[in-house]
């Protein structure tokens, strides 16, 4: 909300998670597995579904995907976008499935690599303070996040980027 005129921003919008109403923007982005680093980021309004932005996240050198039950319908997007890619993402249990309780260790197996990602968030949101927009329109409010995911990336490659400065 902007305090000048008291009026919504119309080009974001907003959407509901567990009785919980959201406004604002998303951002998705795309995480390298073995770097922990992000490659490729993508900022929507609230209520865009999270798998429209997949084709954007995808840079198509990778070899395996990892993403949440939202991306289980998008097997021919990755496999058009990334066809050496392995298609690892989570699968939505169904009720009273013989196999419910292997769909869940399965499903769990992957999200321990998924949590990765949030390495990420947990820097912007920790460090860089990137927890709500501060702009109107989605133009300021995407520079300044691509920003903090730069300087995220230099954050967790701090190490790697020290030792090869100083041997």
């Amino acid at each position: 909300m902007n305090e000048a005129d008291k009026k919504r921003d119309p080009e974001m919008h907003q959407t509901r998670k567990d009785q919980q109403r959201y406004f604002g923007m998303k951002l998705h982005t795309g995480v390298d597995i073995k770097t922990g680093l992000v490659h490729s980021a993508v900022v929507t309004p609230a209520n865009i579904h999270d798998k429209h932005p997949l084709r954007q996240l995808l840079h198509g050198q990778e070899e395996q995907v990892y993403g949440d039950s939202a991306y289980s319908s998008q097997q021919e997007l990755i496999q058009s976008k990334a066809p050496k890619a392995a298609d690892l993402t989570n699968q939505r249990v169904r009720k009273g499935s013989a196999t419910k309780e292997l769909e869940r260790f399965v499903n769990r197996a992957k999200s321990q690599v998924r949590a990765r990602v949030e390495h990420v968030f947990g820097v912007v949101k920790r460090l860089w303070g990137f927890d709500m927009v501060r702009h109107r329109g989605p133009g300021k409010n995407a520079t300044r996040s691509f920003s903090a995911l730069g300087l995220a990336n230099i954050y967790l490659a701090r190490s790697t980027l020290y030792g090869q400065a100083c041997p």
